[in-house]
């Protein structure tokens, strides 16, 4: 068996992708996805190619975007997903449970999933919340680079020392209306606050392993083993500075040189900007191989079960070797047939381990 004949059997459900806000970002017209525009990692032609069976796309809002403003961009990210499935619908179909995107992969349809990316997002109101549940929002990443008003972020300084008493009730709330906890992004105390308090699975959408490339974004290995518990999934990312020990060094100058700068590494345009006037070394890449690594990591610590992707296709502005667009997964499942991981392994590893998570949050709201 091949990585494409894998995916072809098993829909690939990724975590995350950020192609609605590099949308946004965009320069001039929209491009035509069933095209292409190699300004991007995603595009229709290429996610038939990687065997995409769902795509949690990640409705973004930067942490600068603050108050009424993260909400109005927040709903208008949650538009955009929907006006591409309007624009291409013998492609994409926008789904809200995990049944319906199983059936829109068995009708040839590429599954697109709503997740937020941070917490400021609902600028603390627990209404606001609920309507995005009610918008088809299927999970929100609890903090982005900066802590929010009740959870600490693993990129800032702590000021709660996890969650805050109101981070627990958002927390419940979720589990209440079926919205999944997404973990990444937050501090090592969060997650563990999380855990404590969610009664459902949890995912992190795009995170690595701390053991293997030591970043504060990567999961520790006490919180890896304690997903077995809670029944959730760590979706291994791709972004070369979580899982290469190289290019996670070669991040730490260039964090210490924007700072030397008074520029702020958390802040994601201001970094590539300044990466790419920076006269220090280049930066070095990733591979496969780096991505196996945490891939096995994740499945020796947590188990097959609780193992999952998520790429952050069109959030960084480089990818491993062999990973560059979405059209790469295929590549990704060879290597790892390759190393002797079973298609039931890579069954659970591509969507089925997601999915299971998604049954459950469906479930909660029943």
């Amino acid at each position: 068996m091949t990585g494409s004949e894998l995916l072809r059997a098993t829909p690939l459900v990724d975590g995350h992708n950020d192609l609605p806000w590099a949308l946004r970002e965009l320069d001039g017209p929209a491009p035509d996805l069933a095209a292409g525009d190699p300004r991007l990692h995603t595009d229709l032609p290429r996610l038939r190619a990687g065997g995409v069976g769902a795509q949690f796309w990640s409705v973004y809002v930067p942490p600068s975007f603050a108050g009424d403003r993260a909400v109005t961009a927040v709903v208008e990210q949650v538009e955009r997903v929907y006006e591409l499935a309007e624009r291409y619908p013998a492609d994409l179909r926008v789904v809200t449970t995990a049944t319906e995107a199983e059936a829109a992969f068995t009708d040839g349809w590429i599954g697109s999933l709503l997740g937020a990316e941070g917490g400021h997002s609902i600028n603390g109101s627990l209404g606001v919340l609920r309507a995005l549940r009610r918008l088809g929002v299927r999970y929100m990443t609890l903090t982005h680079n900066l802590n929010t008003e009740w959870a600490d972020s693993a990129t800032d300084e702590p000021v709660h020392g996890g969650l805050s008493d109101f981070g627990r009730e958002v927390v419940a709330e979720m589990n209440r209306i079926g919205m999944i906890v997404d973990l990444s992004h937050v501090a090592d105390t969060t997650m563990r606050d999380a855990l404590e308090t969610t009664s459902a699975p949890v995912l992190f959408t795009h995170s690595s392993a701390r053991a293997v490339t030591d970043n504060p974004r990567n999961v520790p290995d006490d919180v890896l083993a304690a997903l077995p518990g809670n029944g959730g999934v760590c979706m291994v990312t791709f972004v070369p500075r979580f899982v290469s020990r190289r290019v996670a060094e070669w991040d730490d100058r260039l964090a210490e040189a924007m700072a030397a700068a008074g520029e702020d590494h958390r802040n994601l345009r201001a970094r590539d900007a300044f990466a790419a006037r920076w006269t220090g070394p280049v930066m070095p890449g990733a591979t496969i191989d780096d991505v196996v690594a945490h891939l096995e990591h994740v499945r020796e610590v947590a188990g097959i079960d609780h193992v999952g992707i998520g790429g952050d296709y069109d959030g960084v502005p480089e990818l491993p070797a062999g990973l560059e667009d979405v059209s790469g997964y295929p590549r990704l499942f060879d290597a790892l047939l390759d190393r002797g991981w079973s298609a039931e392994d890579c069954g659970k590893l591509a969507g089925r381990n997601a999915l299971r998570v998604l049954h459950a949050a469906d479930a909660a709201r029943a």
